[in-house]
């Protein structure tokens, strides 16, 4: 006969029993804490961006939660959401999408990149690292979502590195190319004030201001925090108080895009002050009251480039104009280019107009017309200037799939037939 078991027995074998299998359910319900890494949601090659938790600058860890729409991206002030893995064709080269891919490229981490287990990749500076403002070593990278790059300026490194970067000046290595090293050629100037590169077929990829280079390297780079909203309510009145109208600081009287003589008949037809070298009036560059006199006295700002060419768009434009409460006009790049790159309606560009006697009659009209001049305001507070991070970008590009690219000849792509123009683009031949 067997043994009998008593009620409390009996209690006990079914209190274990139901606490196994909570247990089970939860294992089930539940993933593993393990891995690192967890794989975004994939919709049609879409990067999924998600919050990071403070271990995350070391490149080590990343975090999957889907981020709510009012966080913003790690490279705005502020940001806190960083990238998780990418799933699908990358989107980092101008063949593989439109625009100029910076946003793209700040939020990719391969797929199969796994923070200080991926072997480090090699930049060597051939120019020397002193030009760029860095040290050798990995410490350009830390705090990249990539950050398994290191730079060095040993040129004995050519044959074994990963990518040899030229900064304004090419010069052969004078060592066959590897097949899996990039040479990449950077160019701050426009191409009236860069190198002509007399070798064929020795660059793989680009970084210039231009948006078709490879790594588009603008002098600013405006960013919505939401591309639906390009506009905001502003509380204040940007013409008060201003009695003068037109300003320019500018220091080279010979630029090939014949500016001066632009603003000198401009003159004709409104007030304009012209500061330095080119004009009557004084204020030193590195002097901060002169921002203070232009937010304070003028309502427009001459940012005039040296150079009438395709993206070229600098900080004469950005910090002079933008940078300040004063509206710009705009010569230098094409009207299309500004539109892509500047704020919504932050700007007049004077290829708008037939001449400057019809530019001055606009201006002249904005002038009397404060509810007119206070709509190029519209666009502060949408969005802000973010820093484009150079080096994590190359260093992400670097651990992407790599596909074979080279240009034939860079001085075509660089400097070939309507890329500049020393007239106006209303009047330019290819235009």
């Amino acid at each position: 006969m067997p043994p009998r078991l008593s009620a409390r027995r009996v209690c006990l074998f079914i209190a274990f029993g139901t606490v196994v299998s909570v247990l089970v359910t939860l294992h089930h319900r539940w993933p593993s804490t393990k891995s690192k890494i967890s794989p975004p949601v994939d919709l049609e090659s879409e990067v999924v961006v998600a919050s990071t938790p403070p271990a995350f600058p070391d490149g080590d860890s990343f975090a999957t939660e889907q981020p709510q729409k009012s966080e913003k991206a790690w490279f705005f002030s502020g940001g806190t959401v960083f990238p998780t893995h990418s799933k699908g064709l990358p989107r980092l080269f101008p063949d593989q999408t439109d625009g100029d891919r910076i946003t793209d490229q700040l939020m990719y981490v391969p797929e199969d990149y796994q923070g200080f287990d991926t072997q480090e990749k090699l930049i060597l500076a051939y120019n020397g690292l002193g030009t760029w403002g860095q040290k050798p070593g990995p410490a350009s990278f830390h705090g990249c979502p990539v950050s398994r790059c290191s730079l060095t300026d040993d040129r004995s490194r050519a044959v074994d590195a990963d990518a040899i970067l030229y900064k304004d000046h090419f010069i052969h290595p004078g060592v066959a190319r590897p097949s899996k090293q990039v040479w990449m050629m950077y160019f701050l100037e426009c191409p009236y004030h860069t190198q002509s590169i007399k070798f064929p077929d020795v660059i793989n990829w680009t970084a210039t201001y231009r948006r078709d280079s490879d790594l588009v390297a603008p002098y600013e780079r405006w960013t919505y925090y939401d591309p639906q909203m390009k506009q905001k309510t502003q509380t204040r009145d940007y013409s008060a108080n201003k009695t003068k109208k037109v300003a320019w600081f500018v220091s080279n009287c010979g630029a090939r895009n014949g500016r001066l003589a632009y603003a000198r008949e401009l003159s004709k037809h409104i007030s304009v002050d012209i500061y330095g070298s080119c004009g009557p009036l004084k204020c030193p560059r590195s002097d901060k009251k002169c921002f203070e006199l232009l937010d304070r006295d003028y309502k427009f700002y001459l940012a005039f480039e040296n150079s009438n060419c395709r993206d070229y768009i600098t900080e004469k434009f950005y910090v002079n104009g933008l940078g300040q409460n004063v509206l710009p006009i705009v010569m230098g790049a094409r009207p299309e280019d500004y539109q892509r790159s500047a704020p919504e309606g932050s700007y007049i560009h004077v290829d708008e107009f037939a001449g400057p006697a019809e530019l001055a009659a606009y201006l002249n009209r904005l002038d009397k017309d404060n509810a007119l001049y206070n709509s190029y305001f519209k666009w502060k507070g949408t969005g802000e200037f973010i820093n484009t991070y150079f080096w994590c970008r190359l260093c992400a590009m670097l651990h992407a799939p790599r596909v074979h690219r080279h240009y034939e000849d860079v001085n075509d792509w660089w400097r070939g037939p309507g890329v500049c123009t020393s007239k106006s683009w209303r009047n330019a031949d290819f235009a």
